[in-house]
């Protein structure tokens, strides 16, 4: 943090990056993510008051477009001060007059709280018994992150990840998973480990398009790497079958954190119905 006084001695583009370092810090501190030692700590001006301050002074700014303008002045003016958002907005625009744009490991998301009831209980997962995934050497930890956040939200039991996925250990994995891998069950396991018991299929091309799939009522899923889809072992496992989305686009091609949670859709409504 920075005395809001100070920086009119700094110049424009140093002003900026100052600005925006401490637009960040205090969406930390608001998210209650900050680090030890970066909380808000300014005893003679409430944090509300320090963000407004600096905001005016992003108003000031001549390289501010005009629409990005009224869009901060519109927050600061509202009959509710949304103070994260205001510090999300100030921020993001500064950042494009700098010409630095965020990587997604530099949003500043918090993960969500526990569910809780009436009586402040902390409720337990729901889930669908015997539905579970396999991730088959994801490189992205942000894919590996993405698809436990989907599993969990649309309840899976578990996920199990093959020897070569990146680890849901991962901080970027843990930042994109918003707390679900904390709270998912997952296990490391190779093909000749997943359960005998329980259904295997995969989600791949030239396979049964997903509306016409049969989808069994437990069952394993193997979606593969972003760059080899699922491996000749994996296909080999496959005994239930492949099911696969039908796309029209040149590139006919989809993001594997996105394909999982349109099957897991599909998925749902399929156990729904029966």
């Amino acid at each position: 943090m920075i005395d809001p006084s100070k920086l009119f001695q700094l110049s424009g583009g140093q002003k900026r990056r100052k600005l925006a370092l401490c637009f960040g810090a205090l969406e930390r501190d608001i998210a209650g993510i900050a680090e030890k030692g970066s909380e808000y700590n300014y005893a003679s001006l409430s944090r509300q008051d320090y963000t407004k301050q600096l905001a005016r002074i992003v108003l000031e700014d001549p390289k501010l477009p005009a629409d990005a303008k009224n869009e901060l002045q519109a927050l600061l003016t509202a009959p509710v001060f949304d103070e994260r958002r205001v510090c999300n907005c100030a921020r993001n625009h500064l950042l494009q007059i700098i010409g630095t744009f965020p990587a997604e490991w530099d949003l500043v998301i918090a993960p969500h709280q526990p569910s809780v009831d009436e009586q402040g209980v902390v409720r337990k997962r729901q889930f669908y018994p015997g539905v579970c995934v396999y991730a088959e050497d994801i490189r992205s930890p942000f894919n590996v992150g993405s698809i436990f956040r989907t599993a969990e939200g649309m309840g899976a039991e578990k996920v199990y990840i093959s020897p070569s996925c990146t680890s849901p250990d991962q901080t970027r994995a843990i930042r994109s998973g918003m707390g679900c891998i904390e709270t998912m069950g997952w296990q490391k396991a190779t093909l000749d480990e997943l359960p005998q018991e329980l259904p295997v299929f995969v989600l791949e091309t030239g396979g049964t398009p997903i509306e016409d799939f049969a989808f069994p009522r437990q069952g394993i899923c193997i979606i593969g790497s972003e760059e080899l889809g699922v491996s000749p072992q994996a296909l080999e496992r496959a005994t239930y079958g492949r099911v696969t989305i039908p796309m029209i686009g040149l590139k006919a091609s989809l993001n594997v954190g996105v394909a999982f949670g349109i099957l897991m859709q599909k998925w749902v409504e399929s156990l729904n119905r029966s």
